[in-house]
């Protein structure tokens, strides 16, 4: 998360450090989580899974080389597609939330890793906004309210870390699409709040 800003902050970004950090990061988000999803549960579908942690980790790459290209033709308040770190983290957290938490039965468990890694690559790869958070400035003056906020999330995560990170991941994967569905649906309720009140205001005038 540091090596972009470093980079800026000393000057010292170049192209071959773009695609260089790009196939670090395929490595470290694509290839990783695949094996370990491969070997933890998916090895039970033989090609099927193996299927799966190709699609997993293809559909990174292109989720890498798109965002390589739209760098500076788009704002940096979103990202176009679920970024491959959140979908790595939905992964690992998954692990290690059913290992200790939740213990998914041998029947169940195969079927609901491979629904989300399916699902995790359309996500990569789909035209669904994703918030970035580049816009929160830390160097900037906060209410106090706001750094007791910070805390005790911090607090909670320390103290519940295979169960916040897990929750965490899960609502950031799920933003997108909520945030997609509900916009319109809110603009249409605007839209049709707005033409009773100007239908109301007719009425007043007659």
């Amino acid at each position: 998360s540091l090596d972009g800003k470093v980079a800026r902050l000393t000057n010292s970004t170049s192209r071959f450090g773009v695609e260089y950090d790009s196939l670090a990061d395929l490595v470290s988000f694509g290839i990783a989580p695949g094996l370990l999803i491969y070997s933890w549960t998916l090895n039970s579908f033989g090609k099927i899974g193996w299927l799966a942690v190709f699609l997993f980790i293809a559909c990174g790459a292109i989720r890498l080389a798109r965002f390589n290209i739209q760098t500076g033709s788009i704002g940096n308040s979103f990202f176009v597609g679920l970024p491959i770190p959140a979908a790595a983290g939905m992964l690992a957290t998954t692990v290690i939330f059913d290992r200790h938490i939740l213990e998914m039965g041998r029947e169940v468990r195969p079927f609901v890793i491979l629904i989300t890694t399916y699902v995790l690559a359309y996500l990569m790869v789909s035209t669904i906004k994703y918030r970035s958070f580049k816009e929160i400035h830390l160097t900037e003056k906060k209410p106090i309210s706001t750094l007791v906020a910070t805390i005790l999330i911090l607090i909670v995560i320390i103290a519940e870390p295979h169960v916040m990170l897990f929750l965490l991941f899960t609502l950031y994967v799920a933003s997108g699409p909520a945030e997609r569905t509900i916009k319109p649906l809110w603009r249409l309720i605007q839209h049709k709040k707005g033409v009773e009140e100007g239908d109301v205001a007719k009425d007043k005038d007659i």
